[in-house]
């Protein structure tokens, strides 16, 4: 079920640096090199495989990761989209 703007915006400001951009959320991360970077990526992959629900992500200038996410079936934004982006940072730490 997509969650209303109010709903988004409440959920947004409990994520540290995650942006809304259309229907998604967005965060760039950094790590300390390419392997850890490749790392951190198949984690936050085996977690979204585990959900069966997949962030577009994007590897940028060796060690910089950008993860996109939305529910495209939906349409927007889901709590799914949210929990994925939460386990996302438990991943980062």
């Amino acid at each position: 079920m997509l969650l209303s703007s109010p709903e988004i915006n409440v959920k947004l400001n409990k994520l540290i640096d995650w942006k809304l951009n259309n229907q998604s959320i967005e965060k760039d991360f950094s790590k300390k090199d390419f392997k850890s970077a490749l790392a951190f990526v198949n984690k936050v992959g085996e977690a979204a495989e585990n959900m069966d629900h997949h962030p577009d992500i994007f590897i940028h200038s060796w060690n910089k990761i950008k993860f996109t996410i939305s529910t495209h079936k939906e349409g927007g934004l889901t709590d799914k989209d949210f929990i994925l982006a939460e386990k996302i940072e438990h991943l980062f730490k």
